[in-house]
Parts: structure tokens; sequence; C-alpha cells
């Protein structure tokens, strides 16, 4: 009987055998031809890949309005806690899907979430512009990112400022007179003046300098696009250029280890087949961004990529063709997932998109972050259960310093009421790159597989030790060291299994459950011995429950014994009525 579906999947088993396995200038020839052929393909082969050790996994977290955090004022210390809950409850969320990169707005219109020595508090931290909140929002964040083993990227808004009368634009045009440019009623930093790379250079140099920032991401580097252009589009590219190298110069003089991203429009430029519709980085606003990576001064893209179809997968692959050898990351519009915004795109476009930016080497990063912990449409629970189940690393920064670190020594595996306690010495840090990260792996087999993210049960750890809540089976461990580069050292391996302790056989004080034995042990008699190691008494082997209402109240184990005499511990049970 003909089956489409077996047709299909053999059609495409041979596009993958004979096209793109084979030769990447002929998958790329087929991609220009036809991007539903591409994405076919791709979704196929993502079946045959293994999940991705190495990937981006992001969120855009918006504080402009507290649109997506926060929702409360911190005008009390009962309000402040609410408001640092709140954010602790997001990252918990986002933590159960493996995301690993959080991007908070952190310059937010001429405003901050944090005490600047330029500019004022954004409104939304206390409903009232330049009011502190009662403590540091930035440093917060920071923190608990770090406890979850996430990076965090200061988000910096660079050339708008805001409504004309609202504080940060109104402060900033007082200082600088001709820098503020108006735009109907919104104020922008005129990106032609040497003024805006020196100012914005000062604002992301005092992250860098005062708080443990993973990255700076810079958002609307750009023109606006009702700008009047009086210069060339390439003079235009200059300019814009010009304060990304001025940004990228003072974070790397300072810390080297932070990444330098930015958001661009996301089509880069018209490609041979499809156009981009007059809305592109390139031309559109003078984001020269693939050049950014090309010439070094950026770490990682997070194009927005809020397109479907072929507004999407052929830029997709320009973008995957274009990296230079850094990270780009997909943005997706997953807001256009909501009936209430006025969309309604079917789940499936967001999630083919994934798999196909995967397949591609592309990270991928949601917009905003409350439609993801929202789930709507059910984004949230398809990557948590599918898509992005297991862990995944930031890829590591080889371009900035390969070198990798030491690995780990002496690892120690203790049990203490049923929590496991691995414990090692930690590897020696560099000036060059200082606190030393920890990666843990774990698998019933051994050497355990650190190439498979499947492994991976903790990353990013600050301190060398790691408890698991539950110690429930005979696993290796292996743990590695990680730099602030994100290179990763050889596994420090254990040489044995952690075997779990034994947990209290259940009895009622009359009658004992009896565990299970292994089919393969050949027990003949049962012994039960107190604490000191004393035999109580000795039965004939049953499975069925053993009467104990002549014993003691107490503490006993429970061996067995083959026909050789030898003697195994089997159990342990308290004894209390």
């Amino acid at each position: 009987m003909f089956c489409p579906r077996f047709s299909l999947t053999l059609h495409l088993e041979s596009c993958y055998t004979h096209i793109l396995a084979p030769n990447k200038d002929n998958f790329h020839k087929m991609i220009r031809k036809s991007w539903i052929l591409l994405v076919f393909c791709l979704l196929f082969t993502a079946s045959r890949s293994q999940v991705p050790k190495y990937e981006v996994r992001a969120v855009w977290l918006t504080t402009l309005n507290g649109l997506d955090w926060p929702s409360v004022k911190a005008t009390s210390a009962e309000s402040i806690e609410r408001q640092k809950n709140q954010l602790c409850t997001i990252l918990d969320q986002l933590q159960r899907t493996n995301v690993n990169t959080i991007l908070l707005q952190t310059r937010v219109r001429a405003t901050t979430i944090y005490p600047s020595r330029y500019e004022p508090f954004d409104p939304c931290l206390t409903g009232k512009g330049g009011r502190h909140p009662g403590y540091d929002p930035l440093q917060f964040a920071i923190d608990e990112c770090h406890k979850r083993g996430m990076e965090l990227h200061a988000w910096v808004v660079a050339i708008p400022v805001g409504k004309w009368n609202n504080i940060g634009c109104r402060q900033l045009r007082d200082r600088y007179k001709s820098l503020i440019i108006k735009k109907g009623d919104e104020g922008y930093m005129n990106p032609e003046s040497g003024q805006t790379a020196e100012y914005i250079s000062k604002i992301c140099n005092e992250i860098v300098e005062n708080y443990d920032v993973d990255g700076i991401h810079l958002d609307y580097i750009r023109y606006p696009e009702n700008w009047k252009y009086t210069v060339s589009r390439a003079q235009g590219r200059d300019h814009i250029t010009r304060i990304v190298r001025s940004i990228h110069q003072g974070i790397k003089a300072r810390k080297p280890w932070v990444k330098l991203s930015c958001s661009p429009i996301g089509k880069f430029s018209d490609l041979t087949r499809y156009s981009s519709r007059g809305w592109n980085a390139y031309d559109a606003v003078c984001q020269d961004a693939q050049g950014w990576l090309r010439e070094g001064l950026m770490d990682q893209l997070y194009p927005m990529m809020y397109f479907r179809g072929d507004n999407f997968y052929p830029f997709a692959v320009d973008w995957a063709e274009n990296t230079h050898g850094r990270t780009v990351v997909a943005g997706l519009g997953i807001w256009l997932l909501s009936r209430r915004e006025g969309n309604d795109w079917p789940l499936t476009d967001i999630t083919r998109e994934i798999h196909v930016a995967r397949q591609l080497g592309l990270g991928h990063t949601y917009f905003r972050s409350r439609f993801f912990t929202d789930n709507v449409k059910g984004i949230y629970t398809y990557m948590e259960c599918y898509l992005d189940a297991y862990p995944s690393l930031i890829p590591p920064m080889t371009w900035q310093s390969p070198a990798r670190p030491a690995p780990p020594q002496d690892m120690s595996m203790t049990n203490q009421g049923g929590r496991l306690h691995l414990k090692w010495w930690g590897a020696k840090a560099t000036s060059d790159s200082p606190n030393l990260l920890y990666n843990v792996y774990t698998s019933t087999v051994s050497p355990v597989d650190i190439s498979d993210a499947r492994n991976l049960i903790a990353s990013r750890l600050s301190r060398p030790q790691l408890t698991l809540s539950k110690d429930d089976g005979a696993h290796f461990f292996a743990v590695t060291a990680i730099d602030r580069y994100g290179n990763e050292s050889v596994a420090l391996q254990s040489d044995t299994p952690h075997k779990p302790s034994m947990e209290w056989l259940p009895n009622d004080g009359r009658m004992l459950t009896m565990p299970k034995l292994d089919p393969t042990m050949s027990c003949e008699y049962i012994s039960i011995r107190s604490l000191a190691g004393n035999e109580v008494t000795i039965r004939p082997y049953s499975d069925k429950p053993m009467n104990i209402r002549t014993l003691r109240d107490g503490v006993y184990t429970l061996n067995s014994v083959d026909k050789h005499k030898v003697v195994r511990r089997i159990g342990q049970f308290i004894i209390r009525r």
C-alpha cells in the first residue's frame, strides 16, 4: 500500500544523504531555490542530531513600563521584597526551560535600573522617575541569575531617550543642548555626533566597572526609521559603527570576557532571490551588523526576526552563513502568538523556526519574557518538555581567548540524610579569567560523556560543590571548570560509581516490608543485626513481610546470607512504637 508519509520520509532521506550532508555548496544553492524544501529537510535531520551542547537560549526581559518586570512598585520594605520575589519567580520559570541568558533592560530611556552617575532611575521601579527603589535591582538580578547558572547581559537602549518632557530626556538635553534631536514627541541622541559615542560608552563602561555582568546588549543602535538623512548611507553606517567601536574598546579594555552584542533588524540586506521589502539593517537604518562580526566588534548578534515564511528562512540562512565564527541568536517575536496583541500565529510557526535555527547553528531568544512564561499557545510547555528539555552551555568566546583552564581535582561524594554531596578542589583561576565556574555531568556509564548535553546536571556553579536533593541511583560523575570566556577544561571523572544510600525499610512495629533482591543474588537466610553489629536473629529467606514484634525499638540492619555464608547488607530499618 502506498504511504505518503513514508514516501516523504524517503525523499527527505535522499535530500539529506545526497544534497545536505556531502556538499555544503549544493546545500546553500538548494536553500536559495526553495526555503520550503529547506524547512522539510532540516526538520527531518533534526531527528538525526543530538541535543546541542552549545546553544544560546535567551529572553528579552523588558522593564519599560514594567512590561515583563516589575509589576509591583518598590515603595516600602514589603513591596521591595515583593518586587524581588516577582523577579525570582520569573527566573525560576525560565530556569526550568533551560534558558541560559537573560537580556535585562538596564538603560531604558535615558533612565536606568541601577544607581547611575549619569542618569536617573527609571519610573518602572517606584512609579516615579528619579526615585531610589531602596535596593540595587541590577545587582540583585545579577546575583539571582548567577545562582541559577544563567548569564545576565545588561540591555542598553542606545539612541532613543524617551518622551521629550520625561525625566531622562529632559535631564539629558539640559546638559547637552545640541545632542538630542526631537522627532514627534520623542527624543533621540544624534547618531552623527561624536558626543553620542562618548556618552553611550560612559554608560556601558559604568555598568561593566561596577557590576559583574556577562554582557552588554545594545538595542536600537541605529538611525531612527523616520530620520531625514543629510549624509549618504555609507557615511551613516560609519557613524553607527563609530559608536559600536567606542563601546567595544571601552568594555574590552576593562573586562575582555564581557560579551558585546546587539539586536539588529532581522533582515541584514536584500538577498539575490528574496527582497527585504525595504526594511533591513544595512540600508534602511545603517546597521552594518555582519561587518561588526567580521571586524570583531561584536561577540553575539540577536537579529529581531519577527517574520515567517520567506521573510524568515532565507534570512536565517544568510545570518548563519555570515557569523564569522561568532554567535548569532535568532530573535523570535512570540508576542505574535497572542490574540490580545492583534495577532494569532499558530505555535507551529515559532517551533518550526526554532527547529530550523538549531539546525543552522543559531540559538533562539524570545521577545518578550512574559509571553513565554505566560505559556501563550503552549510555547512554554513545548520548550520545557520537548525542544529545550535538556540544558545547554553558551558557546565559548574562543576568538577572545582559546586557552582551556586546568581541570578540578580530588572529587569526593558523601551522603547525608538521603542527599548526595559532591565536592572537589577548584581549578586555579588566572588574571585574564578570574572566578572560574564549574559544570557537573552524570551518567550510569564511565567515563561520563561530557559532549552529551543530556548528561549535564548543573552549569556555571560558582563554588566547588553540589548537593543533589535525591540520592536515587548508582551514577558516575564528571566535573569540569569553565573560565569567563566559556572555555571548558577536560573532565575530572569519578573512578567508581556512587551507590545510593539505603532508605529506611517501611514497617509498622509488627511487620517489616522486605526489599526486592537482585534475582542473581543467592539468598538463603536473612540476618538482623543491631546498630552495634550484634546479630539479633537469623531466619530463612522469604520475600513476604517479616514478623518483628519481638524486636525492641531501635535501629537495625537487614542482611542476606548465601549458601557460602557470605553476608551482604540489603537494608536498614527503625522500630518506633
